[in-house]
């Protein structure tokens, strides 16, 4: 009988928690809907916003989906793919993610009937991929290209798309307003991919229509010593210097000896000091520069020179804005003043310090080179300007990404990919029609949820949408979701437009989200280690130390 037992095998380590099968992936869908549920209201023209605030008192009030992932602590591990997905959309396309979000949760939503009923996960898998390449595709098939317009009309195409992104943002009231600046911006910096050439300077007071674009740089006055008053503020086609140089008297560094065998010479030394700094000074001047910018300080002897020749200068200014004026104006930071010839110099039409709001700014306008723009927005509140910024991020986003693909497709919950997709499904005999006919539902989520958010009959609208794009002509393909009437209106005709790339990202990344979590069957947590352990103990015990802790209880078991 003894022979006949089998051994046991001790593979994890003791105080791991493991799960598996069916109730661990319906647990899994159930965290990911959950999550869902959170960005669920925030989506369309309608949207309400979600405030935000951590344990250091910091608030956030914002309607964009992958803020609002980013700044939720979810600590479920499946749940976090969600999170990824956002991110992702964001960093890719900029806008559309609280629909990438709505989207996969959605997918495991219509996946989890199937997978309570015993269907195995990779035959859902299998369809979802399947569906996802003909919903692409068909996207693909009713995009419309904006190739080869004249710049006139590809600015006017493109302000519709950032105005239908803005228009589900707090500042949708302004999006005609907003949209213009956005497409003027993005064209100003040409085919430079870095979005850090696009700056945007947040000043309080005033209200969104006093928000304007400088066709250049803009940066806040910097701090400046006396003499300062007395430099000119305005200059029309100065030369502009920019360095990396610190124009100011320094005492010797730390620990530097100097011995002298006779006091008179104390005075030479200091005389060297003074005359490396005029000479410094002589060189700047004499290249006919009228601005001169430096990214180290620049001193009270040096501003009252520069000030007495009628120049400009301001020190301390940050890394990014020098780069951005060197980009804009031509321009090369130089670490040294000598041989400063013409080539490196920069130059823009007008250079002027104005008063915006509380704040003085330094503007150069009219660059030559033109790869930079800065938006300088104004608005009540610290927490509404942060949340344009964030708004105007997304718009800028799919405008570039719009010149780039130059695809767009009718928003506004358009979903004709769904009837299409039910279409094809009745071609499929087995098990594998169901599945694509639950991924075209699941595709109804956002027209849905617009209606939701809008407080209008989500069966009675989505009931007219299927029935127009039902029509054989295909006429009805654009329709969508009007959100003035809360009926159904041709989005394309209404000018509700987004990039093709916004809906193919989402789409795609919503599935391979789906995809990832029906494939885990078993989730394994390890257990912390003995030193982790020791640790978590010692800060239970009033943070004494874990040594102290252990060595105290050991002598008392000795006594």
């Amino acid at each position: 009988m003894a022979a006949m037992l089998q051994p046991q095998i001790i593979l994890l380590k003791e105080g791991t928690d493991t799960s598996q099968g069916k109730p661990q992936l319906v647990s899994n869908i159930n965290a990911c809907t959950a999550v869902a549920d959170v960005v669920r209201t925030t989506l369309g023209p309608r949207g309400m916003d979600k405030l935000i605030h951590d344990d250091k008192g910091s608030v956030t009030i914002s309607n964009d989906g992958a803020t609002i992932m980013k700044l939720l602590d979810i600590v479920h591990p499946a749940a976090k793919i969600l999170v990824d997905i956002a991110k992702s959309q964001d960093s890719e396309v900029g806008d559309g993610t609280t629909t990438v979000v709505l989207l996969a949760a959605e997918f495991l939503r219509e996946a989890k009937p199937f997978i309570e009923d015993g269907v195995h996960s990779q035959n859902l898998i299998r369809s979802y991929r399947t569906a996802c390449s003909l919903a692409i595709g068909k996207i693909e098939e009713l995009a419309v290209s904006i190739e080869g317009k004249s710049l006139e009309e590809k600015k006017s195409l493109l302000a519709k798309c950032a105005a239908t992104t803005l228009s589900s943002k707090l500042i949708g009231g302004e999006k005609e307003f907003f949209a213009s600046m956005v497409v003027d911006a993005v064209i100003a910096i040409g085919n430079d991919d870095r979005l850090n050439m696009i700056g945007i300077k947040k000043v309080p007071g005033g209200n969104m229509r006093d928000s304007f674009l400088v066709n250049g740089v803009a940066f806040k006055k910097t701090f400046s010593y006396a003499g300062f008053e007395q430099q000119p503020k305005k200059f029309l086609n100065p030369k502009i210097l920019l360095l990396n140089v610190e124009l100011e008297l320094k005492s010797e560094k730390e620990n530097a000896e100097i011995r002298l065998s006779d006091p008179a010479q104390y005075q030479s030394i200091v005389d060297a000091e003074w005359n490396i700094i005029y000479d410094k000074l002589d060189k700047c001047v004499n290249s006919g520069v009228k601005v001169v910018l430096s990214r180290l300080a620049i001193g009270d002897l040096a501003t009252q020179y520069f000030a007495d020749r009628d120049i400009f200068c301001a020190g301390r200014v940050t890394e990014e804005d020098l780069k951005r004026v060197a980009a804009a104006t031509g321009g090369t930071v130089q670490t040294s003043v000598n041989n400063i010839i013409d080539e490196v110099l920069g130059t823009c039409e007008v250079f002027e310090e104005r008063q915006v709001g509380n704040e003085r700014f330094n503007i150069f306008n009219g660059c030559p080179s033109g790869q930079t723009a800065t938006i300088v927005l104004r608005g009540g509140a610290d927490q509404f300007i942060e949340e344009a910024e964030r708004s105007l991020h997304d718009a800028i986003m799919i405008v570039r990404r719009a010149l780039k693909n130059s695809t767009v497709v009718a928003g506004g919950g358009a979903i004709d990919i769904s009837r299409f997709l039910r279409q094809h499904a009745r071609t499929i005999a087995g098990k594998s029609q169901l599945f694509i006919n639950s991924y075209a539902k699941a595709l109804e989520v956002i027209p849905r949820q617009l209606c939701d958010n809008a407080g209008f009959d989500a069966t009675d609208v989505l009931n007219k949408l299927r029935q127009k794009h039902a029509l054989p002509s295909g006429e009805g393909a654009p329709y969508g979701v009007d959100i003035a009437t809360g009926g159904i209106a041709d989005s394309f005709a209404n000018f509700v437009w987004e990039p093709a790339i916004v809906k193919i990202n989402a789409i795609n990344a919503a599935t391979e989200a789906a995809c990832l979590i029906l494939s885990v069957d078993e989730t394994v947590k390890n257990p912390k280690s003995e030193s982790a352990q020791g640790e978590a103990a010692a800060s239970a015990m009033g943070g004494r130390g874990r040594g102290g802790a252990f060595r105290g209880r050991g002598r008392g078991m000795r006594r």
